[in-house]
C-alpha cells in the first residue's frame, strides 16, 4: 500500500527520499531521479508546478489523468490528493523531475512586480500539460547544482531563482500562467463535485472551501442547505463508510486503509469506527 505524501511537508522533514530545497515562506523545490516504475500518491498542501525532464508520468488528479513527458509540465492546485506513476527515459530507464511548491505569497508577490491586474476568471481551466520553451528547459538544468549543498545557497539567490521560474513560465505557456492567476481567485464551483472527488483525500474543511471558490462560511453555509448536515459530520461518515468497504473487500492493513482516507491517528479512529459500526476495525480485516 503507498501511503500518501504530503507536499512539500514530507520533503522538509525528510520523510521522502529527495532533494529539496527549502525557501521562507515554505516554497519547495524538489529534484527527483528515480527508476521506471515508481508509484504512489501526493496531497498537495502548495500549488505544485510539475516538470519533467526525462522519462514520463502518469497523473490522476480527481477524475482528471494526464501523462507529462520529457520537457513538459503541469501546474496542480493545492488541497487534491494526486496518483502517479513513473516511467523511465527508454535509453537510460531513470526518470528526471523537478516539483515546485508555488505559494499564494509567491504568485501575489510576482504579480505586484509586475504590475499585473488579475481578470475576472469565470470558468475552470483544469489539468493541462504544456511544452516547455527551450528557455525554460535550460533554467531547469541550471537548478541540480544547487542541490549539491543546499546549506550553502543563499536564501536570496534562490528566491530570485524562484522568480526567474514565474517569468520563463509566464512567457513559455499562457495556458499555465493563466491557470496561476486562477490560483489567486478561485472560480466558485459545484459543492457536490468537490466534496464528492476530495472526501477521501486529508483535506481540511477550510481547503474544500477553497476549492469550491467560497469563504469558509459560505461553505459550511451552502453545504448545510445541500446535504442537511454540517461538513464535518457528512465527510466523516463517509470516510468511515469507505474504510468499511475496504476492509471488507481486501487484504490492506488497519491502518493502512486508516491512513489512506485522512484517518492519521489510529488509536481515534479505532475509537470512532467502533462508535459508528458497534466493532473494532480489526474486526473486518480479512
Amino acid at each position: 500500500m503507498s501511503r500518501i505524501i504530503k507536499f512539500p511537508t514530507a520533503m522538509v522533514t525528510g520523510d521522502y527520499t529527495a532533494s529539496s530545497l527549502v525557501l521562507d515562506g515554505g516554497s519547495v523545490i524538489d529534484q527527483c531521479i528515480a527508476t521506471a516504475g515508481d508509484k504512489g500518491t501526493f496531497f498537495l498542501e502548495q500549488h505544485l508546478l510539475y516538470v519533467v525532464l526525462g522519462g514520463e508520468v502518469k497523473l490522476t488528479c480527481g477524475k482528471q489523468t494526464c501523462v507529462v513527458h520529457k520537457n513538459e509540465m503541469v501546474l496542480l492546485r493545492r488541497a487534491h490528493s494526486v496518483s502517479y506513476e513513473k516511467r523511465g527515459d527508454a535509453k537510460t530507464g531513470l526518470f528526471e523531475s523537478l516539483l515546485f511548491a508555488i505559494t499564494d505569497e509567491l504568485i501575489s508577490d510576482f504579480l505586484t512586480q509586475q504590475h499585473i491586474t488579475i481578470p475576472q476568471m469565470t470558468e475552470e481551466l483544469g489539468v493541462k500539460v504544456s511544452p516547455m520553451s527551450e528557455r525554460l528547459v535550460a533554467y531547469c538544468w541550471s537548478l541540480p547544482p544547487y542541490f549539491n549543498d543546499p546549506s550553502q545557497t543563499n536564501p536570496g539567490l534562490l528566491r530570485l531563482k524562484v522568480m526567474e521560474l514565474l517569468y520563463n513560465v509566464m512567457d513559455c505557456s499562457k495556458n499555465i500562467f493563466r491557470q496561476m492567476l486562477q490560483l489567486r481567485q478561485p472560480v466558485k464551483t459545484d459543492i457536490h463535485r468537490v466534496v464528492e472527488e476530495n472526501y477521501t483525500s486529508p483535506v481540511s474543511l477550510e481547503e474544500l472551501a477553497y476549492l469550491s471558490g467560497r469563504s469558509l462560511s459560505s461553505f459550511k453555509r451552502d453545504f448545510q442547505s445541500i446535504y442537511g448536515e454540517t461538513p464535518a459530520k457528512w465527510i466523516r461518515e463517509k470516510r468511515l463508510s469507505k474504510v468499511r468497504q475496504m476492509l471488507q473487500a481486501s487484504q490492506m492493513s488497519v491502518a493502512d486503509v486508516a491512513y489512506s482516507l485522512g484517518f492519521e491517528n489510529p488509536t481515534h479512529f479505532s475509537r470512532i469506527f467502533k462508535q459508528q459500526y458497534g466493532v473494532a476495525p480489526s474486526q473486518l480485516s480479512m
